[in-house]
């Protein structure tokens, strides 16, 4: 299958989301792995550990920004001193792409730190496509939006989520970041069909994917990232890599998390579902 006509970065494999507990491990041991993925807000400051950290990270492996509080939906535009820092980050990371939530979460300078979900309407996906230009053209690097998972809906909204997530690239002209586990986790809260979901999205619009545990609750699926992938979800990552090909590809474990060797582990089994992968030894 061709290079993905967005990003063409077949040569990244699976990823690791950075995390403080495997700080000391990564950098005495030294672990094969084909990159990590840093949340940018962790490292937006001038100095200190982070940085130091990272900087040792640099030396070594390849580091992919992802972000959590751009919110491309919301209603201003995008903040320019947050802009600033970013990409004063991006420099030096040498980040082949960045990512974050198709989401709102802030109004007035007011952050609820949180990715709320998105009205599915026209005008909304007018000022999220117009947010998202904005910002990539600001950074020079390409940029792909994240599917959230949701437990709630606007009575307001005038088309699907996988609707309005194909309109906003489209305007906006970026990637995608399809989070398959979020995918599974809407349908079941909100009663869709996920492969219906996956059949929707333009393939050659997928720059990356997320893979991640989620709990069942009596009424609805919560998105926790604590435990490993469930069958269900793994399922759904084979038939996106059969319609997207070979994709950069992130394990999402962020609560409780375990020893990086079983965080690793985990991570490997999406090798077996990428064309033409190469396993790694763990």
């Amino acid at each position: 299958m061709p290079a993905n006509r967005f990003n063409a970065f077949t040569a990244y494999g699976v990823g690791l989301g950075l995390r403080i507990p495997h700080y000391a491990h990564i950098l005495e041991k030294k672990p094969v792995v084909d990159w990590f993925e840093i949340i940018s807000e962790n490292y937006m400051i001038d100095a200190g550990r982070p940085l130091h950290i990272l900087d040792q990270i640099l030396e070594q492996y390849r580091v992919v920004q992802h972000g959590v509080s751009m919110y491309f939906g919301n209603a201003a535009r995008p903040n320019r001193d947050h802009l600033r820092k970013l990409k004063r980050l991006t420099k030096r990371t040498q980040t082949p792409w960045l990512s974050d939530h198709l989401c709102w979460g802030s109004v007035d300078g007011r952050y609820t730190h949180d990715l709320l979900p998105m009205p599915y309407t026209w005008e909304a996906v007018e000022t999220t496509a117009r947010n998202i230009r904005e910002v990539q053209d600001f950074l020079e690097i390409p940029v792909a939006v994240e599917n959230v998972s949701s437990y709630a809906e606007f009575h307001v909204s005038e088309m699907t989520e996988w609707e309005f997530l194909n309109e906003v690239v489209e305007r906006a002209d970026c990637g995608i970041l399809l989070d398959v586990n979020n995918i599974y986790v809407s349908s079941k809260n909100h009663g869709f069909d996920p492969y219906e979901y996956l059949d929707a999205v333009p393939p050659d619009r997928v720059a990356q994917m997320h893979i991640a545990g989620h709990t069942k609750f009596e009424r609805y699926l919560l998105d926790t990232h604590d435990h490993p992938v469930l069958d269900p979800v793994w399922k759904m990552y084979a038939h996106a890599t059969k319609r997207a090909g070979r994709t950069a590809t992130l394990l999402e474990w962020d609560d409780r998390i375990p020893s990086f060797d079983e965080v690793h582990r985990e991570a490997l089994k999406a090798h077996k579902f990428l064309p033409d992968a190469k396993t790694l030894a763990a």
